[in-house]
């Protein structure tokens, strides 16, 4: 009988204390930074519909930009669920306010903050009441509409937030499911929530999002020990995965360092050492070691820079610069660092004996001329004058202002005030392009091919060849004349000196020719007188008309 009436007891309570409905699955779910959006594919009133979104962690959902109308649009138009509850409101206290952007509605979690709205009407049509309770509702064409709070929608559209953060993707490249703790089935989330459990189909694994490490961010991993898949994050170990000889993964580590319970993470004694430079593994112990230039401190883990100029005293030859680790040498005002050396400025000019100056050039002590000066290319120690004009001041001698000299390719000239410059020589004038057109330019000329290009000294101008419609081959372009051997003097003699010479050939030259004349007439007109001697001797009689050749003989006799 006792037995009876407990078990009429039980079953009272059973019938009284009906078991409770499983939490529903959302029909889809999309996480986007640290929110999550879930719908909800269940028929409820607005505050049904608000329990709802809590028994997973979130509430209602909110929409205060455009991210969060495309994530209502993937799940919306994905599943079509038909009109689904938005977290907006109208307190019963309070009257639809066209004027605002949410009409004087409020979200759930209190405040009125947003930058998108989606009303189905303006306001002055609207087809709900004017006045609270109303609440919102989204339709399949993503607008907000206005009913009442105790109606029914197809659907519930809820948000969850995550201030801690949430775990990125895993590697697309497996199938997987993620489970999420508001109930979600998805196999693709760009983010998932902490308690996520994602399972990797192919690989047998199961991984969660919760804290990791010891700094607790959030992470993919296992609750059991141990390596998983080493194709999937490394195994989850710290330093290397491996496979024994059953094919099973599992975790190693470094040199130095030791494998956790976890048999994922490895440990190492300068890990909590915490040493500022170096740290020496020594068995199950480290020492905190610093670079050479510093000390290590009493601490025993900081380190401490040297002065090196005070602990060593005669480091450089003049002044000692310390810095962090090491030192630095300088020299005095007026001397040259050099390899380590202290030397006076210009030490490496004293053997140049450079005829203008000396200078450092590219970390190397080379002549160098004064302006309107270059370097004598076969003794870089002397300078020659550069003219960029046609006339230019000549170099004299100090102490003797008659002796000047002008640069290549230029002539001393004398002007009518007594001034003496440098002209420049007409090297046209002396034919040395030959046919070709000749450009005088300050200290040189250029030879111009029919082309208009420049003639370049030793070469030939390119003509274009025409073919022989005889023998088929091409002629050879002639040759550019050679130039005359005569150049203009480089020496720096006067222009008077060479007209002198020249005066002095020519009047030799005249002088030649003078005399052979003189000397060819002379023997003209004594072989004419013989000839006529000849004639009147032959004749033996005296004649009293001379022939006129013989009578002019003797006239210019």
């Amino acid at each position: 009988m006792w037995f009876l009436l407990v078990a009429m007891g039980s079953l009272r309570a059973g019938l009284a204390s009906p078991a409770p409905s499983p939490a529903p699955i959302p029909l889809g779910a999309q996480c986007l930074g640290s929110a999550c959006f879930g719908l909800f594919g269940v028929s409820k009133s607005f505050a049904e519909a608000g329990g709802v979104c809590e028994e997973g962690g979130g509430h209602l959902m909110t929409v205060r930009s455009t991210v969060a109308a495309e994530a209502i649009a993937l799940l919306v138009l994905r599943d079509r669920p038909g009109s689904a509850w938005l977290g907006l409101r109208l307190p019963g206290n309070r009257c639809v306010e066209p004027a605002k952007r949410l009409r004087g509605f409020q979200w759930v979690t209190g405040d009125e903050r947003t930058d998108f709205q989606a009303w189905e009407s303006d306001g002055s049509g609207a087809k709900g009441p004017t006045c609270g309770p109303t609440c919102v509702a989204v339709t399949r064409e993503l607008k907000w509409q206005e009913r009442a709070c105790n109606a029914s929608a197809e659907a519930i559209l809820c948000e969850y937030n995550y201030t801690n953060g949430t775990c990125g993707p895993l590697p697309a490249t497996f199938a997987i499911t993620y489970f999420t703790p508001f109930g979600a089935r998805e196999s693709d989330l760009v983010a998932s929530p902490p308690g996520t459990r994602a399972e990797v189909h192919s690989l047998g694994t199961v991984l969660e999002c919760h804290p990791q490490g010891s700094n607790g961010s959030l992470d993919w991993g296992s609750t059991a020990p141990g390596a998983w898949a080493c194709q999937l994050q490394n195994g989850g170990c710290d330093d290397q995965c491996f496979l024994d000889e059953q094919g099973g993964p599992f975790c190693a580590c470094l040199e130095g360092k030791t494998l956790l319970e976890d048999q994922r993470s490895c440990w190492s004694p300068c890990a909590s050492l915490g040493c500022q430079q170096h740290c020496v593994p020594q068995d199950d112990s480290a020492v905190c070691m610093c670079y050479e230039g510093y000390k290590l401190d009493s601490d025993g883990k900081s380190c401490l820079d040297i002065d090196d100029c005070q602990a060593t005293p005669g480091l450089c030859e003049q002044e000692c610069i310390n810095t962090r680790g090491a030192f630095e040498c300088r020299c005095w005002k007026g001397y040259d660092l050099v390899k380590g050396k202290c030397l006076p400025e210009k030490w490496g000019c004293f053997d140049l004996r450079c005829e203008h100056d000396c200078n450092l050039v590219d970390g190397e002590y080379k002549c160098t001329c004064f302006e309107g000066y270059i370097p004598d290319p076969r003794k870089p120690d002397k300078c020659l004058q550069v003219c960029n004009q046609s006339e230019c001041a000549p170099e004299c001698e100090p102490h003797n202002l008659n002796e000047c000299y002008c640069p290549e390719n230029f002539i001393l000239d004398e002007k009518m005030d007594g001034r003496k410059v440098c002209t420049d020589i007409d090297e046209c004038e002396s034919g040395f392009c030959g046919s070709l057109k000749c450009i005088n330019i300050p200290g040189g000329y250029n030879c111009i091919c029919l082309n208009g290009l420049i003639k370049e000294e030793g070469s030939f101008c390119e003509l274009p060849s025409e073919p022989d419609e005889f023998s088929g081959e091409t002629e050879t372009p002639p040759k550019s004349p050679v130039p005359p051997s005569f150049a203009p003097p480089k020496d720096g003699s006067s222009r008077g000196t060479l007209v002198a010479i020249i005066v002095s050939v020519t009047f030799t030259v005249v002088m030649l020719v003078v005399i052979i004349c003189y000397l060819v007439k002379k023997r003209y007109a004594a072989q004419s007188i013989s000839d006529c001697k000849s004639q009147q001797s032959e004749s033996g009689v005296a004649l009293q008309q001379v022939s006129p050749t013989c009578d002019s003989s003797r006239q210019k006799m």
